[in-house]
C-alpha cells in the first residue's frame, strides 16, 4: 500500500515512521510512505502557501493552488482515497482503519494548518474527511500519523501474531479484557487466581465477563451499540 503525505513539515514523520512495528513494515516493503511538501509548488518568490480569507476573520487559510499541485503530482493508483485531516471531519474508528486497509491501494492524506484550507480544497480534492476528535490541534500531522499508524498496522505482515489483532479493543465491539503478567504478586496486589489456574475455557468466560464489564463502565456508548447489534443479530 502506498501512503502520500502532503505536509509542510515532511521532518515530522521522521522519526516516527523509521521507529517500531512501523520502521519494520516499511523496511519490509509492506508499505510505503511518500512526503510531499505544498510549499515545493508556489510560483511567487516567497514561496506562500497561505493568505487571508475573504470577507475577513481571525487567522489564515491555506491556499488551494500548491495543495491541488501537490496531489495532482502524484501517481495514481486503482484504489485511491485523498483524505484531509480536519476536526470537522468523520471520527476515526477502527471500524474505519479496516476499511481502508482492506480496500485501498493508496492513501492520500493532507494534512491541514493554519484555520483550514480553501473550501474548494474540500469541495473538489479530497474524497472523505476525517477528524483525530473533537478538539484543535496545531497541525494536521498529529492526525495523519494516527491515520497512518492505524492503517499500516492492519496490513498483511506488519503484526507477526495476527491472532492479536482479533481480540484487542474493538474489533468485537467491546474494549480488551485486563492482563497481567509476572510476577503473580507485586506489592500485595495479586493477578487473578482464574489466570492461573490453567483451565482455559474458565478463562475464556472470565474475559468475556471483564470486556463486558469494562465497556459497560468506561464506555456506556460502545455498550450499547453492541448490546444493539446482539439484538440485530438475533433478530
Amino acid at each position: 500500500m502506498r501512503f502520500d503525505l502532503i505536509t509542510l513539515f515532511p521532518e515530522f514523520f521522521a522519526s516516527p515512521l523509521a521507529s517500531g512495528l512501523v520502521g519494520k513494515a516499511l523496511a519490509k516493503g509492506i508499505a510505503t510512505v511518500h512526503c510531499t511538501n505544498p510549499r515545493d509548488f508556489t510560483t511567487d518568490k516567497h514561496h506562500k502557501v497561505d493568505d487571508e480569507p475573504y470577507g475577513g476573520g481571525v487567522g489564515m487559510l491555506m491556499k488551494p493552488e500548491p495543495i491541488f499541485a501537490a496531489v495532482e503530482s502524484l501517481p495514481i493508483l486503482p484504489r485511491r482515497e485523498v483524505v484531509l485531516m480536519t476536526p470537522q471531519g468523520e471520527p476515526m474508528c477502527q471500524e474505519v482503519f479496516q476499511s481502508l486497509a482492506q480496500t485501498l491501494d493508496q492513501l492520500v492524506i493532507v494534512c491541514g494548518h493554519y484555520e483550514g484550507v480553501d473550501e474548494r480544497v474540500v469541495d473538489y480534492l479530497v474524497t472523505r474527511e476525517l477528524s483525530l476528535g473533537d478538539f484543535v490541534l496545531t497541525c494536521g500531522e498529529v492526525p495523519a500519523l494516527a491515520l497512518l499508524n492505524g492503517v499500516l498496522r492492519l496490513l498483511p505482515g506488519t503484526v507477526a501474531k495476527t491472532e492479536s489483532l482479533k481480540i484487542e479493543s474493538f474489533e468485537a465491539g467491546l474494549l480488551d479484557y485486563p492482563q497481567y503478567t509476572r510476577p503473580a504478586e507485586f506489592r500485595g496486589w495479586q493477578v487473578p487466581e482464574v489466570l492461573r489456574s490453567g483451565n482455559h475455557a474458565a478463562i475464556e468466560r472470565w474475559r468475556q465477563q471483564q470486556q463486558i464489564q469494562r465497556t459497560c463502565d468506561r464506555r456506556p456508548d460502545l455498550y450499547d451499540r453492541w448490546q444493539q447489534q446482539i439484538r440485530t443479530n438475533h433478530t
